[in-house]
């Protein structure tokens, strides 16, 4: 089964947006674009990262 985690490498800050990317199999890139856009119109975006790194479980070591 699929699980959403934070990822270990090829993170920025807390691993939230390539932990995203890699569950709907897209590039981070593109979601840290979409999260930039996110919270430039109006901030929510931050708070939403804040709740998403604590939230979502990191991965675990292999």
């Amino acid at each position: 089964m699929k699980r959403l985690y934070r990822a270990r490498s090829g993170r920025m800050l807390e691993g939230v947006c390539t932990g995203i990317a890699n569950y709907f199999a897209l590039d981070p890139a593109l979601v840290r674009l979409v999260w930039v856009a996110f919270t430039a119109k109006g901030g929510a975006g931050i708070a939403a990262y804040i709740v998403c790194a604590l939230v979502i479980p990191e991965e675990p070591e292999r």
